[in-house]
C-alpha cells in the first residue's frame, strides 16, 4: 500500500486545521517565502562531455582552430589532431601535405580556409587544399619558436615569435619583423589581439602594447607588468593575465598619481563567448563567471568533481556552432548549450507533479514537499502546503490538490478547504482528479480502490454506477461533449455519460498497455501509454507512427499547441511533431510522421514518469512547455528553440580495398586497380554539437537505386563490384534536420582485368561457340559412326539375303527352267503346246532376270561413308550375273562427301554401271574414283558396242530416262557430266564435282 505522512486517524482533523492555519499565515506573509532568482548551476545549462586518452583524445592541447570545412584542429606538443565529432585522428598531414614538425604551438585558420601552423622549434606552415608552404629563414623568419598566430582583419598574418612580432602582408611572400623601431620589445612576445575598434594589442612578458588605427608605432599600456592571454570583453575592456593567475584591466591611459593597479580576477585563459558570458580557466577547472565582479561560485565550475577530463587546463575555444572546448592534461572537454532548461531547485524533488496555476502559470509539487509557483527564473512562492500526487484546475480557477491524507480545495482568493478521504482510502496515493459536466469531482485511488465521486462533501464509490472497473485509473479528462474519460491499465478506457458507462479496449483497436494520459483535442481525444499514442475520432482509434519505426512509447504527457504542433513526453524523450505532418497523418493514417526528439543530449535528466504524477507535460500561458521527470522539471519554449543553423560539411576521407587505403584525391577522381571488387568508403559529417543525431545518406551511382542511410557508422561497404565507372555521393543533416544536399562526391573508376575485358569476353564467347561446335561435331561424328555401323550391318544382311536368294531360289528356278527347256525340245515346233511352253519359259526367264536385278539392288544399298565400298559391291554384283569383268580404281585419299553430293554421285554411278552391264554387251567394265583437292571425279568406261546414233542424238533411249536423270542429278550438285561413246569401241562417262562442293 502507498503511504504518505503517518498520523493517528483520530487526530487528523486537528492536523488539517493546523495546516490550514499555516497556509493562511504563509499567504499573508507570502513575500517572506519568495527567493530571489540565482544563477543556475553550470551543468544545468550545458551538457558536458569528456574524452580521455582512452577515447583517443590528445592531451596537453596548445591551441584549437576550426575552418569552414568544419574540422576541429587540435595542436599539441606531440602532433596535430583533428576531430569530426565522433573520432579523434592524429595526422601528420593537412590537406595531404606533411607537417614540418609534430611540436606545435601556434594554430589558426584564415577566412579563406587556410590552416596556419607555428612550430615550437621554429617556422610557420600554411596549408591549403591546392598546396602548402613552410616559411623559414629564406622567407624572413628567424629560427625560433612560433607561439601564437592571428589573422588580421586586412588579411595579413601576424605571428608572435620568441624574438618579436613577424607580419606577412596580404599577398606577400616574406615576413617582416616589428621590433623596437615599431615600439615593441624584441623578445618575449606571447599574444596578438585585434580589438573590435581596430586597435592592435600585443601581449609580452614586459607588458601589453597597443597601436590604434592610423598609428605606426605601438605604445605600452598600463600596468607595466607581464600581460598575456589578452581578451576583449563585450564592453570593449581589455583584460590581461600577469603569469600569476591574476587578471588586470588593461588601460591605454596612465593611471592617476597614487592609484594602485591590482589584479581584479583570479584565473587565466579568459574567454567571452558569443553571448557575452565570461569564462575563466583555472588549473583545476573551467569557471563560468555569471557576474565578472561577483564571487566565484563552485556550482559554476567544471572540475574533477563533475567529471572534467583532467587538471592543468591549457587552452579553450568556442566553435562555430557555439560549443566550448577545453584542453587539459588528461584530454578534451566539450560544453554544449542545452536546448532543454532544467529548473534549479534548492532540494531534490521526489516525483514532481506539474500543476496548472489558476492564472495560467505553472506550480510544482512533489511527494515530499509543498507546492510552489515557478517562473522561468525558478521558484517564486509557496502556494500550498503538503505533498501532492495529482491535481485538477477547474475552469473557474478553483484548484484541487490530491495529497495522501486529504483533498485540498484552493479557491482563487487563496482560501483553502481540506476534505478528508473515506477511512478506507487513508494514506493512499491519488492518481487523477477531474470534474464531470455536473461539477462533481471524481478521484482515482491506488491499491485497487477504483474511483470515487465527491458531491457536497460526500464520497461515493464508483459514483453510484454499476459495472465500473476497479482497475487503476491513471488519467481523466472530458471530451467535447462533456463525457468523462477514464484511462486504465490493460488498454482500457471508460467513458461516463451521465448515468451510463461504456468501455473501450483491445477489441476497439486499443493496444497501449497501461494508458497514462487522455487529452482532449477539439472533437477528438488523444491517449498515450506504454506502447505508443492513439487518436480517437469518428468512433475509432488510429495509431500514430513515426519515421524510422518510432512508436512514441511510454507517453504520459500530451500537448497540442494553438498552431497545431503536437508535443509528446515519453520514455525516450520529448517529441515535437509539426502541424503539417500531423495534418498529413490525419489525411492518411498510414503515413509515418516526421518528428524531432529532445532527450539527454539536449539536457533532459531522466524520463517521463510511467505511472504518476501525470500529466508530465503542460503549457503555461506564456507558451512555454514544462515537463517533469522522476526528479526534475524543465522547460522549452517552442517559439525560441536553440537551433543549429549550420548544415554539416561532408567529406569523403578515403577508400580502402584489399587492405590498401587510398586518400581522396583533390580532383575527386580515384582510379583503383584492375579487378577491384570490394570497397570500404570512409566519410564524415562535421557537426560537433550533437554528432549522435547527424543523419548521413549515401549512394553509389551505377549500383544503388536509392539513398542508403548510414545508421551508427560512417562507412559504406560494397562487394562483388563489376568493372566500370561509379560516382559515390554522400549528404548529411544536423540535429535540426538541416540537410547539406550538396554533400560530397567521388568518381571511382575500376578498369577490367584481362579476364573481365571485352576482348576476353569475345574470346570466351568464341571459345564457347567452338566448344559447342566441337561437341556438335563429335556428336555428329558419333551418330554418323553409329549410322555407318548400322548401315554396314544392314548392307551385310542384305548381301547375305541376296546371296541366299541367288544361291537357292534363283539357282533352283534356273535349274527348273533348264529342265522345262529340255522337255520342250521333245515337242514339235509350231504346235500349240510348244508355242505356249516357249512363251511360258520366256516369261519365267524374264521373271528370273527381274529377280536378279532386285537382288542386285538389294546388295547395292549405299553407305554414306563408304562410296567406294558400296559401288564396288554393286559392280561386282552385276558382274556375277553378266558375262563381263569388273574392276575399280581409287586415286587420292578417300574423303567423305557432303551428304547430298554423296547421294547424287552414288545414283549417277549406279545408273551408269547398270546401263553398261545391261546394254553395252561389254566384256569389261571399269570404275574409277579420283579424290583430288580441286575436284571429285567418277569415271565409268566399258569396251562394249557403244551407243546407237539415235540414242546419242536423243540423249536417252526411247521410253528410258536413266541418262536424263543422271544429267539432272549432276546439275543439282553443280557437277559436269560427259559421255563419250564410239561404236564398237565402248562408252566412257565422266562426272566431275568441284572440290568446294564435293567435300
Amino acid at each position: 500500500m502507498d503511504t504518505g505522512f503517518a498520523c493517528h486517524c483520530g487526530g487528523h482533523r486537528l492536523i488539517l486545521r493546523c495546516l490550514n492555519a499555516l497556509l493562511l499565515l504563509f499567504l499573508i506573509a507570502g513575500p517572506q517565502f519568495a527567493h530571489a532568482s540565482e544563477p543556475s548551476p553550470l551543468l544545468i545549462d550545458y551538457s558536458h562531455t569528456a574524452w580521455s586518452e582512452r577515447d583517443g583524445a590528445p592531451t596537453g592541447a596548445t591551441k584549437f582552430a576550426q575552418g569552414p570545412d568544419g574540422w576541429l584542429w587540435i595542436a599539441t606538443p606531440t602532433g596535430m589532431y583533428r576531430f569530426d565529432g565522433v573520432r579523434f585522428e592524429r595526422t601528420d598531414k593537412i590537406h595531404g601535405y606533411p607537417l614540418e614538425s609534430s611540436n606545435i604551438m601556434g594554430l589558426t585558420t584564415a577566412p579563406d580556409g587556410a590552416v596556419w601552423v607555428g612550430y615550437r622549434v621554429g617556422g610557420v606552415s600554411v596549408f591549403r587544399k591546392d598546396g602548402a608552404h613552410t616559411y623559414a629563414e629564406q622567407d624572413g623568419l628567424h629560427p625560433v619558436g612560433s607561439l601564437h598566430i592571428e589573422a588580421a582583419p586586412d588579411g595579413a598574418i601576424w605571428v608572435a615569435m620568441r624574438d618579436g612580432v613577424a607580419v606577412l602582408p596580404r599577398g606577400g611572400s616574406r615576413f617582416q619583423y616589428l621590433g623596437p623601431e615599431a615600439g615593441l620589445p624584441a623578445l618575449g612576445v606571447f599574444q596578438i589581439l585585434f580589438a573590435r575598434d581596430g586597435t592592435t594589442w600585443v601581449g609580452t612578458n614586459t607588458g601589453a602594447f597597443f597601436r590604434k588605427p592610423g598609428e605606426t608605432r605601438f605604445t605600452q599600456a598600463w600596468p607595466h607588468v607581464a600581460l598575456v592571454w589578452l581578451c576583449e570583453a563585450p564592453d570593449g575592456t581589455i583584460w590581461g593575465n600577469d603569469f600569476k593567475n591574476g587578471y588586470y584591466r588593461v588601460r591605454s591611459t596612465q593611471p592617476s598619481a597614487g592609484e594602485s593597479l591590482k589584479p581584479e580576477l583570479d584565473g587565466y585563459g579568459m574567454l567571452f563567448d558569443r553571448q557575452g558570458t565570461m569564462w575563466m580557466m583555472h588549473t583545476d577547472g573551467m569557471e563560468r563567471r555569471v557576474a565578472p565582479a561577483g564571487a566565484s561560485l563552485p556550482e559554476q565550475r567544471l572540475s574533477k568533481e563533475n567529471g572534467i577530463s583532467g587538471p592543468i587546463l591549457s587552452t579553450r575555444f568556442q566553435d562555430r556552432e557555439g560549443n566550448l572546448w577545453i584542453g587539459t592534461a588528461g584530454g578534451i572537454d566539450r560544453l554544449r548549450p542545452n536546448r532543454l532548461r532544467t529548473m534549479p531547485v534548492e532540494t531534490q524533488l521526489e516525483y514532481p507533479a506539474l500543476v496548472a496555476g489558476p492564472s495560467g502559470d505553472i506550480w510544482v509539487g512533489d511527494y515530499a514537499r509543498d507546492v510552489w509557483k515557478y517562473n522561468l527564473a525558478g521558484r517564486v512562492s509557496r502556494e500550498a502546503l503538503g505533498p501532492i500526487t495529482a491535481s485538477y484546475t477547474a475552469p473557474d480557477g478553483v484548484l484541487w490538490l490530491g495529497g495522501t491524507e486529504a483533498l485540498q480545495r484552493r479557491d482563487r482568493d487563496g482560501a483553502v478547504t481540506s476534505i478528508p478521504y473515506p477511512p478506507e482510502l487513508k494514506s493512499l496515493r491519488v492518481h487523477a482528479l477531474q470534474q464531470d459536466r455536473d461539477g462533481a469531482l471524481w478521484a482515482s485511488f491506488s491499491s485497487g480502490k477504483g474511483v470515487y465521486k465527491l458531491v457536497d462533501g460526500q464520497w461515493t464509490k464508483s459514483g453510484g454506477l454499476q459495472g465500473l472497473t476497479d482497475l487503476l485509473t491513471t488519467s481523466m479528462a472530458r471530451d467535447a461533449k462533456g463525457n468523462l474519460w477514464m484511462a486504465h491499465l490493460r488498454s482500457q478506457i471508460t467513458i461516463i455519460d451521465g448515468a451510463t458507462a461504456r468501455t473501450l479496449g483491445p477489441k476497439d483497436g486499443l493496444q497501449l498497455g497501461t494508458i497514462m494520459q487522455v487529452y482532449r483535442d477539439g472533437q477528438a481525444m488523444w491517449a498515450g501509454g506504454e506502447n505508443g499514442v492513439v487518436l480517437y475520432r469518428d468512433g475509432r482509434f488510429a495509431t500514430l507512427r513515426g519515421e524510422r519505426n518510432e512508436i512514441f512509447r511510454g507517453v504520459s504527457g500530451i500537448v497540442r499547441l494553438p498552431n497545431g504542433d503536437l508535443w509528446l513526453h515519453g520514455a525516450d524523450g520529448l517529441y515535437h511533431i509539426a502541424a503539417a505532418d500531423i495534418n498529413a497523418w490525419l489525411n492518411n493514417e498510414q503515413t509515418a510522421v516526421a518528428f524531432e526528439r529532445f532527450d539527454a543530449q539536449d539536457g533532459m535528466m531522466g524520463h517521463a514518469p510511467q505511472l504518476r504524477p501525470v500529466p508530465s507535460l503542460m503549457r503555461s500561458s506564456d507558451g512555454v512547455l514544462w515537463y517533469a521527470t522522476s526528479t526534475t522539471i524543465g522547460t522549452i519554449d517552442p517559439a525560441h528553440i536553440l537551433r543549429n543553423p549550420l548544415a554539416p560539411p561532408v567529406e569523403i576521407i578515403s577508400v580502402t580495398s584489399d587492405s590498401m587505403r587510398y586518400p581522396t584525391p583533390l580532383n575527386r577522381e580515384l582510379a583503383l586497380p584492375a579487378g577491384t571488387q570490394n570497397l570500404q568508403i570512409d566519410f564524415t559529417a562535421l557537426s560537433l554539437s550533437i554528432p549522435e543525431r547527424v543523419r548521413v545518406r549515401y549512394r553509389l551511382v551505377g549500383l544503388d537505386r536509392t539513398w542508403q542511410e548510414a545508421t551508427g557508422r560512417r562507412q559504406a561497404y560494397y562487394t562483388n563490384l563489376a568493372p566500370g565507372n561509379y560516382r559515390f555521393e554522400v549528404i548529411a543533416s544536423n540535429e535540426d534536420n538541416l540537410w547539406n544536399t550538396k554533400g560530397a562526391a567521388l568518381e571511382i573508376g575500376i578498369p577490367p582485368t584481362f579476364v573481365q575485358s571485352g576482348w576476353f569476353k569475345l574470346l570466351l564467347a568464341a571459345l564457347g561457340i567452338l566448344l559447342l561446335y566441337s561437341a556438335y561435331a563429335l556428336r555428329i561424328r558419333y551418330l554418323t559412326q553409329r549410322m555407318q555401323e548400322s548401315l554396314q550391318a544392314r548392307l551385310a544382311e542384305r548381301s547375305r539375303i541376296a546371296r541366299a536368294l541367288h544361291d537357292t531360289l534363283l539357282q533352283s528356278m534356273q535349274a527348273l527352267l533348264m529342265s522345262f527347256d529340255a522337255h520342250s525340245q521333245n515337242l514339235k515346233e509350231g504346235t500349240t503346246e510348244r508355242t505356249r511352253l516357249d512363251q511360258t519359259l520366256n516369261l519365267a526367264e524374264q521373271l528370273l532376270v527381274e529377280g536378279r536385278d532386285q537382288i542386285m539392288d538389294l546388295r547395292a544399298s549405299a553407305s554414306p561413308d563408304a562410296l567406294e565400298l558400296t559401288l564396288e559391291q554393286f559392280g561386282k554384283g552385276l558382274a556375277e550375273h553378266r558375262s563381263h569383268a569388273f574392276a575399280m580404281k581409287v586415286s587420292g585419299v578417300p574423303r567423305q562427301l557432303r551428304p547430298h553430293v554423296h547421294d547424287e554421285v552414288y545414283a549417277i554411278a549406279r545408273e551408269a554401271l547398270f546401263n553398261a552391264s545391261r546394254y553395252a554387251d561389254a566384256s569389261r567394265i571399269e570404275l574409277e574414283l579420283d579424290y583430288s583437292a580441286n575436284a571429285f571425279v567418277v569415271r565409268i568406261r566399258d569396251n562394249g558396242k557403244g551407243l546407237d546414233d539415235a540414242v546419242a542424238a536423243a540423249g536417252h533411249r526411247p521410253g528410258h530416262w536413266g541418262m536424263v536423270g543422271m544429267r539432272e542429278r549432276a546439275y543439282n550438285i553443280g557437277a559436269s557430266l560427259a559421255i563419250e561413246s564410239k561404236p564398237g569401241v565402248g562408252t566412257e562417262l565422266t562426272a566431275t564435282v568441284p572440290g568446294r562442293t564435293a567435300y
